[in-house]
């Protein structure tokens, strides 16, 4: 029983990560695009597979942080240089993570956004045109106000 528990803890750690932390969200919603946009690349199975990698490495780096951030803050209420260092050394790790998926990223397209044949399919369709306009202010309330009100 205690195996099957720990996925349910794991899912609520994922949880307070949506609900709490503003860049999980943020990471959430680029990756939700990517995924949209990736079947224009025509990506072989590898690449989909190194996005999916990716996605998952930013995502995880980012609870890590959160939870080294709360441990410190759990450990210690005042300002100390140590402390400091912590939550940064965390914070540089999703950085790094996600500069090297977004180099990834573009490096795994094909053509430029602006042109090519991608833009060409995409344009050629106003409904997929609409969806993503409509979809931005969603994303976006989602990153800012999608969290819970109260920070524990």
């Amino acid at each position: 029983m205690g195996f099957i528990k720990s996925f349910g803890y794991a899912a609520r750690g994922v949880w307070y990560c949506i609900r709490h932390e503003r860049n999980f969200r943020i990471h959430l919603g680029i990756a939700a695009y990517v995924l949209a946009f990736a079947p224009y690349f025509s990506l072989s199975r590898a690449e989909w597979a190194v996005l999916a990698v990716l996605m998952a490495l930013v995502l995880c780096a980012e609870a890590v942080n959160t939870a080294v951030e709360r441990t410190v803050d759990l450990a210690s209420t005042e300002r100390q240089p140590r402390a400091r260092a912590a939550k940064d050394a965390a914070a540089g790790a999703v950085l790094l993570c996600a500069l090297a998926a977004a180099l990834v990223g573009i490096l795994l397209s094909p053509v430029p956004i602006s042109g090519g044949r991608s833009s060409r399919t995409f344009s050629r369709s106003p409904i997929k045109i609409a969806l993503l306009v409509l979809s931005v202010p969603l994303v976006l309330w989602f990153i800012l106000r999608g969290g819970a009100r109260d920070k524990l």
